[in-house]
């Protein structure tokens, strides 16, 4: 397996590069970034964040403000209604610093364990999202499956097609070596966005093609 992976990441770097993305510091960005990102494409979300802390000072003012005002703020994302009550929900769940403004300076300090633990004890948190404000706010070691990550995955025999949120992620994160979990998360992902579709894989213009079991050519190779 691990020999597998590692062509599979060598052949994902040939073909999408290394990605660099420092990480951000900004856990509560984070946090709602993935809350506006469900059922909805990169561009509408990025506008109704933008929007957002356009008309709220800061984090403190959005979970203080009446949830009507969030949902318009965030309506170029979808589902406005459903994911301003989420937000609002996290951030009036989130431990305060000394001015009573949300905080969650505490999480680089603490083991990955207890960190995820405190993020999905958040309403509406599981493990992609604990897994995203990790990895992307501060570097920490996890990896975040999503739809696509799950498919390409699943695909390639590297997780299973089913099962349970947290025994996908934990086999993702036994399977990528350590160091790689940024870069496998995101090549996996763009992977899935560009060629490795749900319902109309491009799978003669696949670049894993001879390593997926699901083509049956591995061996041939």
């Amino acid at each position: 397996m691990r020999a597998r992976v590692r062509r599979i990441r060598q052949r994902l770097a040939e073909v999408y590069g290394i990605p660099s993305l420092p990480p951000h510091c900004d856990p509560i960005a984070e946090l709602v970034l993935t809350v506006l990102s469900q059922s909805t494409n990169d561009r509408n979300r990025d506008v109704a964040y933008l929007r957002l802390r356009e008309r709220f000072e800061d984090w403190r003012d959005v979970r203080d403000a009446p949830v009507p005002l969030i949902e318009e703020a965030i309506r170029p994302g979808g589902i406005s209604k459903v994911k301003s009550a989420r937000i609002a929900q996290i951030l009036a769940a989130l431990p305060t610093d000394a001015d009573g403004a949300p905080t969650l300076a505490v999480l680089p300090t603490m083991p990955v364990s207890e960190a995820r633990d405190l993020l999905t004890a958040l309403p509406g948190v599981g493990r992609k999202t604990a897994a995203c404000v990790l990895l992307f706010s501060f570097g920490m070691r996890d990896v975040p499956v999503d739809t696509h990550v799950g498919r390409v995955c699943a695909r390639l025999g590297l997780l299973p097609a089913s099962g349970s949120a947290d025994a996908i992620h934990d086999a993702m994160l036994a399977l990528t070596p350590r160091g790689a979990e940024l870069e496998l998360h995101v090549n996996l992902l763009r992977h899935g966005r560009r060629t490795c579709h749900a319902r109309r894989p491009q799978c003669s213009a696949c670049a894993l093609a001879r390593m997926c079991p699901r083509l049956g050519v591995e061996n041939a190779a």
